[in-house]
């Protein structure tokens, strides 16, 4: 299991728990604003998470592979699924956001004034 795996799904959930829209407001004054932090850090977790899995099961990528040897590729069946009980990179970004994990900053809108 990789570093960035066991550090993502150590302590959260795969199961959609409801939050408080209030304690997402309070982070940074405006729910929109926190939303927006929360879906570009799924976005990274999730582009990180796909990059890993297609580096995984290329390792067992053959071209000279027959159509009966690819589906009893027991190794690469076992990654799959362990990556598909994953928790969702929603969940992930959203209790990194909670939990004050995740560095976001904001803009100065009077530099552009």
């Amino acid at each position: 299991m990789s570093k960035l795996r066991r550090q993502l799904s150590a302590n959260t959930s795969s199961v959609v728990e409801p939050k408080k829209l209030s304690e997402l407001k309070d982070k940074t004054g405006n729910l929109y604003e926190s939303i927006n932090i929360i879906a570009r850090r799924a976005n990274q977790i999730n582009i990180s998470i796909k990059e890993e899995l297609h580096n995984k099961l290329e390792e067992f990528a053959s071209h000279t592979d027959s159509l009966e040897e690819i589906h009893e590729n027991k190794e690469q069946i076992e990654i799959s699924r362990a990556y598909e009980r994953m928790p969702n990179p929603a969940l992930l970004a959203t209790t990194e956001f909670i939990e004050d994990k995740v560095y976001y900053r904001k803009n100065d809108e009077d530099l552009f004034s």
